[in-house]
């Protein structure tokens, strides 16, 4: 925000320099009294001292005066020197202007600038008609609301690139290829806005059992097959907050998420509490060998669930990928992009980025459909299967 201009007159200025001069204050004492910068008063009290001479030598000042005029009198000569060379140039550029194609001239024509040079004056001396100016081209008109529906979704979400905006374009009724959009993208100088920071990672506690990685080969073919869940760190003003999520592996769809200004293990069991209330439960649960996923409640939960554990190997982040994908697509498509100040804030538009990820975002490995969709789909054919498969037995 800019802040006003606020401009003092001459005799609050003087009876302000008096004061400091006078020393019985401090000077920000002076400024706090008077709402006025320190600042302020050290260039008003140096100024003030400059010029007391003129005041005790009026006589110096004239003279110094008349110097100054004379000086201006030999710069007059110079400028007037000056002007006639600018007029020279002046004319030959006017008749290379001249020589310009009609396209080119329409260009140099500046029609917010008539307070300095009219349109008419213009059009004069480059030699251009006027009434060329006010020639209307055909508008396409399908190509003006697709470029504006194109722009409207770059608002909302700056992070999607051309082929998730073409997505989005069919799904609000509009047809147009990729190539076409693209165009139009390119025309608009619109590109997906990403920020990118380094991840961090957990720190492991030797106490604690480790499980083996169960993934490696697996085919994931089914939503609840298989369930990650990870910590990432959030820099915010004043300090670091901590972000826990579990993520459907087959759907990519978020089931849980929660914000701390603390890593334990009551954050790592609040969001697996959530999704196993909210979801049933998995086959298998990966984590990474971080101490609050290692230990004793955390992996008990899990037993007790009847859940299949699966540990990341040592460094070897991509063995959690589903988690880490969505962590860089949360990052750059919104967290990274803001400055916050307050947890409360962040917490407000990490939630209306789940509802936009898990229900509206376009996702590449999903052959463009959104997450929670192909999760319901799933269950619905998981549990048909499982009828049909109660009948054979039957």
């Amino acid at each position: 925000m800019s802040r006003k201009i606020t401009k003092f007159s001459t005799q609050l200025k003087t009876r302000l320099v008096l004061e400091v001069l006078r020393e019985e204050k401090t000077l920000n004492e002076i400024a706090s009294e008077n709402n006025i910068n320190p600042k302020n008063l050290q260039n008003w009290k140096k100024l003030f001292l400059e010029n007391a001479e003129v005041a005790m030598e009026p006589a110096k000042a004239v003279k110094e005066y008349k110097d100054e005029v004379a000086k201006l009198k030999v710069e007059i000569g110079e400028y007037a020197k000056k002007v006639g060379q600018l007029t020279l140039e002046k004319d030959w550029a006017v008749g290379k202007l001249k020589s310009l194609d009609s396209s080119c001239k329409k260009e140099l024509i500046d029609r917010d600038d008539e307070k300095i040079l009219s349109v008419l004056n213009q059009c004069s001396l480059i030699g251009y008609n006027r009434s060329n100016l006010y020639y209307a081209p055909m508008v396409n008109p399908m190509k003006d609301a697709i470029k504006k529906h194109i722009e409207k979704v770059f608002e909302e979400i700056p992070s999607y690139g051309y082929m998730k905006v073409y997505h989005q374009l069919l799904e609000d009724g509009f047809s147009v290829s990729p190539n076409t959009l693209l165009t139009y993208r390119k025309e608009l100088g619109l590109r997906a806005v990403l920020a990118v920071r380094p991840p961090n990672t957990s720190w492991a506690d030797k106490q604690h059992p480790k499980y083996t990685y169960k993934l490696r080969g697996l085919e994931i073919v089914r939503a609840n097959q298989v369930w990650s869940t990870d910590i990432t760190y959030i820099k915010i003003k004043g300090g670091m907050v901590y972000m826990a999520a579990v993520i459907d592996w087959y759907s990519k769809a978020v089931l849980s998420w929660r914000i701390s200004n603390t890593m334990d293990t009551d954050l790592v069991m609040g969001v697996l509490n959530e999704a196993l209330s909210l979801y049933g439960k998995p086959e298998i649960f990966n984590t990474d060998q971080g101490s609050q996923y290692t230990s004793y409640i955390h992996t008990q939960t899990l037993k007790d669930n009847g859940i299949t554990i699966s540990m990341d190997g040592k460094g070897r982040a991509t063995d959690n990928i589903a988690i880490e994908r969505f962590w860089r697509s949360a990052k750059v498509e919104k967290i990274y992009l803001y400055e916050y100040e307050r947890v409360s804030v962040l917490k407000s538009d990490v939630s209306d980025y789940m509802e936009f990820y898990n229900y509206r975002r376009f996702h590449e490995t999903l052959n463009y459909k959104k997450p929670m969709n192909v999760y319901y789909e799933s269950l619905k054919i998981n549990d048909e299967n499982y009828t049909k498969s109660k009948e054979c037995v039957a």
